[in-house]
């Protein structure tokens, strides 16, 4: 793999930049602040060219990805498109030589995960996927209390985003384009779970109900499922539930909720909780949770292009949310438990 004398000169570029949250946007000005140089954009929606224009002044735009590997020397590309377009996008950089990182999930399928991760072997470039929330404040301060035995030894982990609510009419309502109802906050709660339990994955199982909604959103026969859940079983005796569901109007705690064997832990975006039993009754204790360094990301991605340092947001760590996902949607077609190739 090709090493880089300094930060600056990596040349970067998006594929997508499409209004949305401006995820194309904060990928650029995040790479740069790691010293990398914006240098090209490209976007299927000549509207969106001058907007990135205007932003970045010094990029080069592309009416294509295709249009920009070919007119454009950038060595590392933010693959920001709508899910289902990520490994195509991505599998085309990565054969023309470059670098790539895919927003989040990673891909669909894990057979697409397969796919992409072939191609950055075969022409030894990096792959990764922008999981900053791996450095989210929540999640750095539960990883450090929970493994310092706060709760005792984890025994499971709920991980849920439940409501009663319409799906919006946008793309992220189409489970061909999406992936489905899991795909969304679902990858960050699964990255979120996988940094808190031990050993290797088991078995999948899927449950979804789909049809409530249908006939409300743009999107009709191929709008997201209403609800779905997906329960893994790990070899270390663990299991991990994921729910997330547009009909449930049950409270829930927190995000996740980390079951030990002398309490629990609940994470909150700006809170967390410990229940614990003890000899003297229950104990509860609560704080605030510490500042994000979700700019970790391309720090790393920079450090390890020019010093070799270990990558921490591997395609293979990538893999296993869509893994479980993917594997999620099978089970519940099948109506039956599954077995996980990736653990």
């Amino acid at each position: 793999m090709k090493q880089y004398g300094s930060a600056a000169d990596i040349k970067v570029g998006v594929v997508g930049y499409g209004p949305s949250f401006h995820i194309a946007r904060h990928h650029l000005h995040e790479m740069k602040r790691a010293g990398m140089r914006p240098v090209a954009v490209a976007d299927i929606d000549p509207s969106r060219l001058p907007v990135a224009k205007a932003d970045f002044p010094e990029v080069e735009t592309f009416p294509s990805a295709t249009a920009m590997l070919a007119g454009s020397d950038v060595d590392l590309v933010a693959v920001c498109t709508p899910h289902n377009m990520h490994a195509p996008v991505a599998i085309e950089c990565l054969n023309a030589g470059r670098h790539v990182v895919t927003e989040k999930p990673f891909a669909i399928t894990t057979a697409e995960c397969d796919a992409m991760i072939a191609a950055a072997r075969a022409h030894d470039v990096v792959l990764s996927t922008y999981h900053n929330r791996h450095w989210d404040g929540w999640i750095l301060n539960a990883v450090e209390k929970i493994r310092g035995g706060i709760i005792g030894d984890v025994v499971r982990i709920e991980a849920h985003s439940c409501g009663y609510r319409r799906p919006r009419d946008w793309w992220r309502s189409s489970k061909s384009i999406s992936g489905g109802i899991l795909y969304d906050w679902g990858a960050h709660y699964l990255e979120y779970a996988l940094q808190l339990l031990d050993g290797a994955m088991v078995e999948v199982t899927g449950f979804m109900h789909w049809g409530h909604w249908a006939s409300q959103v743009m999107y009709g026969d191929d709008t997201n499922e209403d609800e779905a859940c997906a329960i893994v079983r790990f070899d270390s005796g663990q299991w991990l539930t994921l729910i997330m569901s547009n009909i449930d109007s049950t409270p829930r705690r927190g995000m996740l909720e980390v079951t030990g064997r002398r309490g629990t832990f609940v994470i909150k975006p700006d809170e967390w909780t410990a229940t614990t039993q003890d000899a003297g009754g229950v104990v509860q204790r609560r704080g605030p949770v510490p500042h994000g360094q979700g700019w970790r990301f391309y720090q790393n991605i920079a450090d390890h292009l020019v010093k070799g340092e270990p990558l921490v947001i591997t395609p293979e760590y990538a893999r296993r949310p869509i893994h479980i996902m993917d594997l999620a949607r099978q089970s519940a077609v099948a109506g039956r438990t599954l077995p996980v190739t990736y653990g």
